[in-house]
């Protein structure tokens, strides 16, 4: 009994959680420590429903108000709200949506950073009036094939780059994915960043984090907004050159926008009738750098909470936010066909796999289906390399998957280059 009595009080101790499966097998001769294994293996009963009180009209309800305790038999006293006198933040109530300033009766549908549309592309597509092409533009192609592009050592500097972040930055096996994503990305620009030298226009720019972006238009009767944080922003002192030229843009307008009908296009967007129909670059006016350039994503975590055609999804909206951001400060708000169409792009990785996106704003005319559309250019899924692991992969003494860096795909890092060097040469 002393022995039980031990090992009772030391499981006690331990066990606050079903964690601690293997500990109750410890235990002498095999009995059961009810003081742990009740309250891992009780039964849970289900939270009783307040009891709803009727009230009579004419009838007043006896409580136990004047004797300050609880009384069998009598009503619960309901009291008048309690008000301090003064606003403490640590217990501050909301008012309801009706009473606040920004309410509106016309909702308004939301995409931020964490939105999952469940059509993908097409759903991006449908909401930014555009037409996706999908290949790479051929301007940009032309930069990355150019051997006067390429970077002295170019592939032996970008496996360097790769295994500084994914092996030599750490000791366990697979560092997480949250630390080595952006270490790698910061080491590819930094990597593009040797070329200043052959292209002083690299200098003209500015990498920007946590910007807040908002962008506000309407598609047929309901009203839209692209708002929040969206990654890293490489802006620059001028303009992307336009890739499509006056006769491929005219030709959008006999093409027709895909649906998927019955399927609404505002699901899965979030939906508030609390809202204020501002656009906003999320930098003050005077910033040097006022032109985005290249938008860089990337999709952390073990378990990401985007699957890649979602991934496109929201690279092909921030896109279309930041280029419809910058052509409503330039032009104003009014719908028109643009001048000058203005390019953004995008690159969007998890650490291994690459997304490309190349967006030309065409039109601010975007409550209807018809007219000209905006172009998108998409290459997806794109592998930098096949494996990095500090230990080999072994199984019945055959070596599957060697250690260190493997399938190493330069042409990845090209088009990667290639979007960073497009506008500087």
């Amino acid at each position: 009994m002393q022995r039980i009595r031990i090992s009772a009080s030391t499981v006690t101790q331990i066990c606050k959680s079903k964690d601690c499966l293997g500990v109750l097998i410890m235990i002498p001769h095999g009995r059961r420590c009810l003081s742990s294994s009740s309250c891992l293996y009780g039964k849970v009963f289900p939270r009783q429903k307040p009891r709803v009180v009727p009230e009579i009209a004419g009838l007043e309800p006896v409580t136990y108000a004047d004797r300050m305790h609880f009384v069998p038999g009598l009503a619960k006293p309901r009291f008048p709200k309690w008000e301090r006198g003064w606003k403490n933040p640590n217990h501050y109530e909301s008012p309801k949506p009706e009473e606040m300033k920004l309410f509106k009766d016309k909702p308004c549908y939301i995409f931020n950073q964490r939105t999952s549309v469940v059509e993908g592309v097409r759903q991006a597509l449908w909401l930014s009036k555009s037409a996706v092409i999908k290949e790479f533009p051929a301007q940009i192609l032309s930069l990355a094939e150019d051997p006067a592009n390429q970077i002295e050592d170019q592939d032996e500097r970008v496996q360097n780059a790769i295994k500084s972040a994914l092996l030599w930055d750490t000791t366990d096996d697979q560092p997480p994915r949250e630390r080595y994503c952006p270490m790698l990305v910061h080491r590819l620009l930094h990597l593009c960043g040797v070329l200043q030298v052959r292209h002083p226009e690299l200098a003209k720019r500015m990498l920007a984090e946590k910007y807040n972006l908002a962008a506000t238009w309407r598609r047929g009767e309901d009203v839209f907004q692209v708002r929040g944080h969206n990654g890293l922003l490489l802006n620059s002192m001028n303009p992307l050159p336009v890739l499509a030229g006056p006769e491929q843009i005219q030709g959008t307008a006999d093409q027709e926008l895909e649906t998927f009908f019955p399927i609404a296009p505002t699901i899965d967007l979030q939906c508030t009738n609390v809202y204020q129909e501002k656009s906003t670059t999320g930098f003050r006016e005077g910033y040097p750098c006022p032109h985005a350039h290249t938008l860089y994503v990337m999709e952390m975590g073990n378990t990401p909470k985007l699957l890649p055609e979602q991934l496109r999804a929201k690279m092909i909206m921030f896109c279309f936010g930041n280029a419809l951001v910058r052509a409503k400060a330039l032009y104003g708000d009014e719908p028109r066909v643009l001048e000058k169409p203005i390019v953004v792009q995008s690159v969007a990785t998890n650490g291994r796999i690459f997304q490309f996106v190349v967006f030309q704003l065409n039109t601010m005319e975007l409550q209807s289906d018809s007219g000209v559309k905006n172009l998108v250019w998409v290459d997806e899924d794109k592998p930098l390399y096949e494996h990095a692991q500090a230990r080999a992969h072994i199984k019945r003494r055959v070596v599957k998957i060697p250690a260190g860096l493997s399938g190493y795909q330069p042409e990845t890092f090209k088009k990667f280059l290639a979007l960073f060097l497009h506008g500087a040469t």
